[in-house]
């Protein structure tokens, strides 16, 4: 697809999502869900970046607001009213993410005197770690286009308030851990198991929150290192392959915001990126030995491949960065040749892409069900620059 024609595509999808959560035109109960709206942020904002039109920049700010109004405070259906911090009116709107966010979950999330049910878990409300990271990084963006500190601090006061309800001392060994899913208030676990890369997207996130930061807000904001020493030692000997095309393209987003990171003479966890993209490519030539791709939309999810295809732009930006840098590319030569390997993979992005973009695939249910999302993960691969960037 021709660039002119992504670009159109990407307006259409951002506009019609706007219109159909209540972002824009305003309704009176829009619908937010963390995940979706943390890449809605990145898209409004390469709109913006595109376009030259402030309209796109005032709807990720929009966003930011409503986000913050709706999954920082109780659900309506919750007796609890007022800000999940805690904290009062005034003090909620100044620290909107100091109590972390809600998922934006349908169902509410489980009574303590409620049994675990594990299928009906997935669509119940509370707190993902790693929805909490994805914000954090739409923060950091907003904040550096933008230029307004305020976001880059809100995106530092909820990694802290993660990384101190999420993490825990695990009584078997004595090393810290982190739960893969809180109650809305963080008080409980509601689900005690780790995400495979949580401590990973914590990791980078923190680095990334440090290393974007002007100097005016380095001096203002609160220190990470406790937290990326703490993250350091949760992520050591663990393995990240997986051969889920989400995980693979978070693989590869985590690479590419490292690399970025090393660009800008960040020189902890230097040897990371090729460890990730050494797992992100085992898994990749699992998955491509799955034959998944040649099924019909009714087996398929969309956003879950499209995960992989955001990844797999994210390889091309490393590329350019290696062309651009070769200075870079010298100092870190088994990144190159992992980088050369991934880069054969490439029309993996075509073949999704193309096929999400066909109307008929959009008819499925498989399309429909999870409509908001899928909408948002395929206008970020048609642009994936205002994801991608640091």
């Amino acid at each position: 697809m021709k660039s002119n024609n992504k670009l159109a595509t990407v307006r259409q999808l951002m506009l019609e999502f706007a219109e159909i959560t209540g972002l824009f035109p305003a309704t009176s109960s829009p619908k937010r869900y963390l995940w979706t709206d943390a890449f809605g942020v990145c898209n409004f904002l390469e709109l913006y970046r595109q376009t030259g039109e402030d309209r796109y920049l005032d709807l990720a700010v929009a966003l930011v607001e409503q986000v913050h109004a709706i999954l920082g405070r109780h659900r309506d259906d919750d007796e609890r009213t007022g800000w999940i911090s805690g904290l009062d009116e005034e003090a909620g709107k100044r620290h909107p993410t100091r109590g972390g966010l809600r998922i934006g979950k349908k169902m509410a999330e489980r009574d303590p005197s409620e049994p675990y049910d594990e299928q009906q878990e997935w669509d119940r409300d509370g707190q993902y770690y790693h929805y909490l990271t994805k914000w954090m990084h739409a923060l950091s963006r907003l904040g550096r286009v933008t230029g307004e500190q305020v976001y880059n601090q809100w995106a530092v006061e909820l990694a802290q308030t993660a990384h101190a309800r999420f993490t825990y001392i695990s009584p078997l060994d004595g090393r810290k851990r982190m739960y893969w899913k809180m109650s809305i208030d963080l008080s409980r676990p509601l689900v005690t198991a780790m995400g495979q890369h949580d401590p990973l997207d914590g990791l980078i996130t923190c680095h990334e929150l440090q290393v974007t930061a002007g100097d005016e807000e380095k001096s203002a904001s609160p220190d990470l290192q406790d937290e990326i020493r703490d993250l350091a030692a949760i992520c050591r000997g663990l393995a990240w392959e997986t051969d889920d095309p989400l995980g693979i393209g978070g693989l590869l987003f985590d690479a590419c915001r490292t690399v970025q990171m090393i660009d800008h003479g960040f020189s902890q966890q230097a040897s990371l990126p090729e460890e990730l993209l050494q797992a992100a490519l085992a898994g990749l030539q699992t998955f491509v030995r799955t034959n998944t791709l040649k099924l019909p939309a009714a087996y398929r999810l969309a956003f879950r491949e499209l995960g992989l295809t955001i990844g797999m732009h994210g390889v091309g930006m490393i590329h350019a960065l290696l062309e651009e840098k070769t200075g870079l590319g010298r100092k870190h030569p088994l990144l190159v040749e992992y980088i050369e390997i991934l880069l054969k993979y490439s029309p993996i992005i075509d073949l999704i892409e193309n096929f999400w973009l066909d109307p008929e695939q959009r008819s499925a249910a498989s399309w429909r069900d999870h409509r908001e999302i899928n909408m948002v993960m395929l206008a970020t691969s048609l642009l994936p620059d205002g994801f991608l960037r640091l």
